[in-house]
């Protein structure tokens, strides 16, 4: 029974996903059963994670289901939620696989704030978890046969995903177990195994023995093939180096072993012995170097039994000429794996626990469409509010309507009364006086948030730039400088924003003190209004003349046009349209959202209807503002005019621009409060943002310290100790140096060679040279290796000696310093 090779899991620190993931929720979607609905959403996320990555895992095909829901989850949100390190900041810290760390410094990990290397990370997991499955099989039967296959070619197409995807998805150097080199030889080993269960599965069925024998040759391949990837690197257990190496030489021996059978069905009895001999040598130098790994008795019997017979009957009967190995055909491969690629879903039984949240492009793509639909909105109600503006500035420059109703000279015109009535009932300059006495109050507010937010990200700017400097290259990690730009352009923009409200709130200011003593006249009652309006000579005999029943008849034009705005504001308001499903329909035909083209096109579709009654609105203002300046201009010519009238028309004229003032400024300063508070909710959520990351600064600066701390440990302290000086080695009275008394052993197991064919003459690999003292025929010199020897063993025959390593260093091919 020959052993499988599994890969060992590796270890993740505990994260929590709820929490950034619910604020993340909370401040992008409106309160209510949807927020709600992804926040426990994001609750079953932690607790996958959890039973995922925060416990041992039983080598069972549940557990691996575990893993395959979470890494197909990972890679659901990927689109919906924006993992950076500015934004959803969720550093994902996971140890070296196989990393045994020393005494002083510990394992070798690796932190980076990247869903991509989480979904890297779980995808090894996936493979290891799923060649431990293969490994614990039992092969003696059909059912466990096929499911090693399986699990064996499921970890191949693991192992090959990441090593296709890493570097992408890591933007950086990665730990030296996901690096692509690593898991390309892993996924070359999985699909060597998965062959090799094919090969056994062939051999239990009793299939043909030309079938047997290309099956057994492919593994083989594959197997050297592994072992030439990493044979000369330090980055698999060192007892995966034997196994592969002893394998090579198995398949081929079964190789061979099937192919003799085959020759002997043919009559070819001596190409029967010259192939049960290479495998009978192929056998002998797994069981001289790897027998601690590999047991071959059984097959070394079955070929000796074999090997034996053959010659024997070819000495007494057919007297077959047995051929140098060189001049065998070779034997035909076959192929029946292959690595299974990773699909999403990877798992059967796999439920978004997000389904119901759009993509996070679709989610950018309704946030500009919003915005152009908030963009055209306040566009046209603008141009009706400015319009409305306009004809009530015009109306009381001509003091209409209070000059066609004021028909008695010394009473208050109805307009007039009217006016005074609602900017009684609105609360008059009381209400404006402590609307304006707020401002400061809110203003001040917003400044100390943004100030505040700011200060959070100078500060740990500061540390970031000092450890810079103190450990200069080593100081592996985003600059803070280049990492908060982002959040510097907000706080600028929030900023300017602050500035430009301040200059408006000193124009409203302005502006109210200019007519608040003409607006205060306004809120006083009838009697005292009527007795601070001059009084004039009656106009009575204008009353039912034609030009001012004309003036009436346009003002009450004047007036529909206003009322109907009034409604189209309601309606431009009031329109809604979900473009979630449009959006979700263009990214999955096209697999891209044109954002702008689809919105302009909605947009017109859905208000072309009601900008066009805007237009409308403005053109039939337009003219009858026209008609009545000029009908107003042949009421005057036939108005008595004289002081006391033109003074009277003066007072009224103001009055009624007060009002238009007082409505205005009311407006202003309601939408200023309201501008504050908004603004207060915003820059609050940008504080928690700013708060959130210097946190997650903070955490991973103390982890990536403590590597540093740990790292500066493993360094030697001193230079290598120089070589002893000779004469400090020579005896007292001596020339020769003291030998040591103690020899030092050769290893047992040779790690670095290349696959271990016997060389004898015959063998492609063979070249006449003189044979060397203690030449040993199993060993590889740089003569006859089939791949470039290895620099610890320069002189064929020689004992192998280990390479000396870097003083202190325990992992000295390590290229990166860890992060956590």
């Amino acid at each position: 029974m020959t052993n499988f090779i599994s890969v060992q899991l590796k270890k993740a620190s505990e994260v929590d996903l709820a929490k950034p993931l619910c604020k993340f929720i909370q401040q992008t979607y409106p309160a209510g059963e949807a927020q709600a609905e992804h926040c426990r959403a994001a609750d079953e996320l932690n607790k996958l994670r959890k039973s995922a990555l925060g416990r041992s895992l039983d080598k069972h095909e549940s557990a691996l289901e575990t893993l395959m829901r979470y890494y197909d989850q990972l890679c659901s949100i990927e689109p919906k939620f924006p993992f950076s390190e500015n934004q959803i900041c969720v550093t994902f810290t996971w140890k070296d696989a196989f990393d045994k760390g020393s005494l002083f410094g510990g394992s070798v990990k690796l932190a980076l704030a990247s869903l991509g290397y989480e979904k890297t990370c779980v995808l090894f997991n996936c493979g290891a978890l799923a060649s431990q499955i293969a490994a614990e099989q039992n092969l003696d039967n059909d059912e466990g046969l096929k499911a090693a296959a399986k699990y064996y070619q499921f970890a191949s197409g693991a192992f090959q995903h990441i090593k296709d995807t890493v570097l992408s998805a890591l933007n950086r150097e990665p730990t030296v177990d996901i690096s692509p080199d690593t898991v390309g030889t892993l996924s070359l080993i999985m699909l060597a195994q998965a062959q090799e269960v094919f090969f056994l599965k062939a051999t239990r069925d009793k299939m043909k023995d030309a079938i047997i024998a290309k099956l057994a040759n492919q593994a083989a391949d594959y197997y050297g093939d592994a072992f030439k990837q990493c044979q000369y690197k330090d980055t698999l257990p060192k007892e995966v180096f034997p196994v592969l190496a002893a394998k090579h030489c198995l398949m081929q021996a079964n190789a061979q072993y099937h192919q003799s059978i085959l020759a002997k069905q043919q009559k070819k009895f001596g190409e029967e012995i010259g192939r049960l001999q290479h495998a009978s040598d192929l056998v002998k130098t797994v069981a001289s170097r790897y027998d601690e790994y590999i047991n071959v008795k059984d097959l070394s019997d079955k070929i000796s039994r074999a090997l034996t017979a053959a010659k024997k009957d070819n000495d007494f009967i057919y007297h077959d000429r047995v051929p140098d190995l060189k001049d065998l055909e070779p034997i035909g491969k076959a192929s029946l794996v292959k690595s299974t690629p990773v699909v999403i879903p990877i798992s059967q039984k796999f439920t978004d626990l997000f389904e119901k949240m759009v993509p996070l492009s679709v989610q950018q793509s309704l946030s500009v469409y919003n915005q152009r639909k908030a963009d055209l909105v306040n566009r046209s109600i603008a141009q009706m509010r400015e319009a409305t503006n306009l004809a009530n500035g015009v109306l009381a420059s001509l003091n209409l309507p209070a000059a066609i109703e004021d028909v008695s000279g010394d009473s208050v015109p109805q307009s007039i009364l009217q006016k005074s009535k609602s900017v009684i009932e609105l609360g008059g300059v009381q209400t404006v006086d402590q609307l304006i006495k707020d401002l400061p109050e809110l203003l001040q507010r917003n400044r100390e948030i943004l100030d505040e937010s700011l200060r959070l990200l100078d500060e740990e700017e500061a540390t970031d730039n000092d450890l810079r400097a103190k450990f200069k290259e080593r100081w592996q990690r985003t600059p803070s400088n280049e990492l908060y730009r982002p959040l510097r352009a907000e706080g600028v923009n929030f900023n300017n924003i602050l500035n430009k409200a301040v200059h408006a709130d000193g124009q409203v200011k302005e502006r109210y003190q200019s007519h608040r003593e003409t607006i205060a006249l306004l809120c006083k009652p009838e009697p005292e209004l009527n007795a601070a309006i001059p009084s004039a000579n009656p106009a009575k005999t204008m009353q039912g003349t034609e030009v001012v029943n004309v003036l009436r008849s346009l003002l009450a034009n004047l007036e529909e046009v206003k009322k109907g705005r009034e409604q189209l504001e309601n309606d431009l308001k009031s329109v809604n349209f979900d473009m979630t499903s449009r959006f979700l329909t263009a990214l999955a035909q096209d697999g891209a959202i044109n954002e702008e083209a689809i919105s302009v096109t909605e947009l017109d579709r859905i208000y072309g209807s009601h900008t066009h009654k805007v237009q409308e609105s403005l053109q039939m203002q337009e003219e009858l503002l026209k008609n009545i300046q000029n009908a107003h201009q042949e009421f005057s010519k036939m108005k008595q005019s004289n002081n006391e009238s033109n003074l009277r028309e003066e007072v009224l004229k103001n009055l009624a621009v007060a009002n238009d003032n007082f409505v205005e400024l009311l407006a202003n300063l309601k939408e200023g409060t309201k501008f504050y508070n908004e603004l207060t909710e915003i820059l609050v959520k940008f504080q928690t943002k700013c708060s959130d990351i210097v946190f997650a600064r903070k955490t991973e600066r103390e982890e990536l310290l403590k590597d540093l701390q740990q790292s500066i440990a493993r360094e030697p302290s001193a230079p290598s100790i120089p070589s002893q000086p000779a004469y400090q080695t020579m005896p007292a009275g001596g020339s020769k140096p003291v030998s040591s008394t103690t020899p030092t052993p050769a290893p047992r197991t040779m790690v670095a060679q290349g696959p271990p064919y016997p060389t004898y003459q015959g063998y492609p690999g063979y070249c006449q040279m003189p044979m060397p003292m203690g030449y040993n025929p199993y060993m590889y010199g740089q003569y006859n290796m089939p791949y470039a020897p290895s620099p610890m063993y320069p002189n064929p025959g020689q004992a192998p000696y280990p390479a000396p390593q870097q003083p202190g260093y325990p992992y000295p091919q390590q290229p990166y310093y860890p992060q956590q």
